[in-house]
């Protein structure tokens, strides 16, 4: 594996405001073993199918999830799949895998490390968040008949740690607000680095468009777009009307992705209650989205995703943390999917000029064709053997 960055060199500053992941630890996941992946505000996976960028992806949404407070068994429906394919099972036939992250933010480097067993039985048997070269919470499983595992957190009282059970089907970090009163100074700052943790990961939003099923009009509703972008029609009528600055970005993104000319793009009730989408090509002539191409269609939804946000977006972030103080976090596998290398070109500009800005990060996987490594501010994962 190779890294690099055409980033500015960095200078002594103070804290960032927003939370974001700065490194993703895949001890034991998958192909992985003890590999090491520095994640800036843009970042993208590269190398030949069977590298691993799909499961480093897979990973992070896997820790973002857990964050976010879901079941271990509806993050990881397949488990076993997850264990490297050469793990041999101890004594107890227990294999499992261990991933982890780190997230600085105003609270500095915070690290989380999550121990996952997948065979017997799915759990979670062993958790570590620390700061600052402390653990503030440490979990362990020590009795397997009983679907707990025993918690310690770091107190700094009249007692240095607390112990107590947590669920073994969730993490422990974003269960903490609910245990820890926040009545010592030690107890404050476990909150504080449990707060920066999930915040930086309930702010992802994964995403991959299904050409096919964007063809389609779609009917009015929310208007937030969808994982597969399905509803496209729909999210193109809402956002028009909400900030016409940002639209006007997203139709020259989109005239500089698609075939012929594009002076606008349109989204039309049918009066039966759903909503299409066109190009408008100038003329008179407009374009139905259903006939373009599977990359201008993927080419546009991806745009649409960098140049909007979490309240156009279904994603869940943190509600009681100020969005000023988040930051939301786009995972794309198969970013270039479908696309040509003009278009690879132009969203990788595209996702480099709004990353910059802080309010969004990116972290794709593309192909070996895909002429990024000379775009300044990408960080550059290289999973060539």
């Amino acid at each position: 594996m190779t890294v690099s960055s055409l980033a500015a060199p960095a200078q002594a500053e103070a804290r960032p405001d927003r939370p974001g992941a700065t490194e993703l630890r895949l001890a034991a996941f998958a192909a992985h073993r003890r590999a090491r992946f520095p994640l800036g505000p843009l970042t993208l996976f590269t190398g030949p199918s069977g590298s691993g960028k799909t499961g480093a992806l897979r990973a992070y949404e896997a820790l973002a999830r857990l964050g976010g407070g879901a079941a271990l068994g509806e993050v990881f429906p397949d488990p076993v799949a997850c264990v490297p394919e050469r793990a041999r099972p101890d004594a107890q036939r227990r294999r499992g895998f261990r991933i982890g992250c780190t997230v600085d933010g105003p609270e500095g480097p915070v690290r989380l490390e999550v121990a996952v067993q997948a065979e017997p039985e799915l759990r979670i048997v062993g958790e570590r968040l620390t700061a600052g070269g402390v653990t503030l919470l440490e979990t362990a499983l020590r009795d397997p008949g009983r679907r707990v595992v025993q918690a310690a957190w770091h107190t700094a009282g009249s007692s240095p740690v607390t112990r107590g059970p947590l669920p073994d089907d969730r993490l422990g970090t974003a269960l903490l607000p609910l245990r820890v009163a926040g009545r010592t100074d030690g107890e404050r700052r476990v909150l504080a680095a449990a707060e920066q943790m999930v915040v930086a990961l309930r702010s992802v939003y994964a995403c991959d468009p299904s050409p096919r099923r964007m063809r389609a009009a779609t009917p009015l509703g929310a208007g937030r777009l969808l994982r597969g972008c399905d509803n496209l029609a729909e999210v193109l009528w809402r956002t028009r009307s909400e900030c016409g600055h940002r639209y006007a970005h997203l139709v020259t993104a989109v005239r500089a992705g698609c075939a012929g000319p594009v002076t606008d793009v349109l989204a039309e009730p049918l009066g039966d209650g759903t909503v299409r989408a066109l190009l408008d090509r100038g003329d008179g002539v407009r374009t139905h989205l259903g006939l373009l191409g599977d990359g201008e269609l993927r080419y546009l939804a991806l745009a649409l995703v960098l140049l909007t946000g979490p309240g156009v977006l279904e994603v869940d972030p943190a509600g009681e943390v100020p969005a000023a103080l988040q930051t939301l976090t786009v995972l794309a596998d198969g970013l270039d999917r479908g696309l040509d290398v003009r278009q690879a070109g132009e969203l990788v500009r595209l996702a480099a000029r709004m990353c910059e800005r802080g309010r969004i990060r990116l972290v794709g996987a593309v192909g070996e064709a895909v002429p990024v490594c000379e775009e300044p501010g990408v960080t550059v994962v290289d999973l060539t053997p």
